[in-house]
């Protein structure tokens, strides 16, 4: 978490830099990105440690309260930004950005759930070609038993 709080107020200060420096925010897509993909980052692990049976076990650690200031630290970023975005950006700009994350947002979740679903198709025909190949051994095994029992009657 550190790593990307460390990321974002890079990436941010890039971002001021330009502004400044009377360059357009389109120059600095990359640094935008990063803010934002730094505060998914961070939330998806966050659902991840919530979601997981350990955590709610052991109930709140320091590095939930890190990971609370981390996401607050980056959200007043996002503001500034909005800010920024809403003054030197076009018209409409920043509803166009909120939009384009949200269909990105949606598109990783189907993106993710169709690698599942791939996944759990290549497991089952890996399952069913084990299944096949101890049914083939049984059957090989069970004939070369019965042959040898045929040979010593005979």
């Amino acid at each position: 978490m550190l790593a990307e709080l460390a990321a974002v107020n890079a990436a941010f200060s890039v971002v001021k830099q330009f502004v400044a420096n009377g360059r357009e925010l389109s120059d600095c897509f990359q640094q935008i990105s990063t803010i934002t993909n730094a505060k998914e980052d961070l939330k998806n692990r966050h659902q991840k440690k919530k979601n997981s049976v350990w955590s709610s076990l052991s109930g709140q650690t320091d590095d939930d309260i890190e990971e609370f200031m981390a996401l607050e630290k980056i959200k007043q970023a996002e503001y500034e930004l909005e800010s920024m975005i809403k003054i030197y950006g076009r018209a409409g700009l920043w509803e166009d950005w909120i939009r384009f994350q949200a269909e990105a947002r949606k598109r990783r979740i189907k993106e993710k759930t169709e690698a599942k679903k791939a996944r759990l198709k290549r497991y089952n025909y890996f399952s069913y070609a084990v299944g096949a190949l101890v049914f083939i051994v049984g059957i090989y095994l069970m004939v070369t038993w019965l042959t040898f029992l045929i040979e010593q009657k005979g």
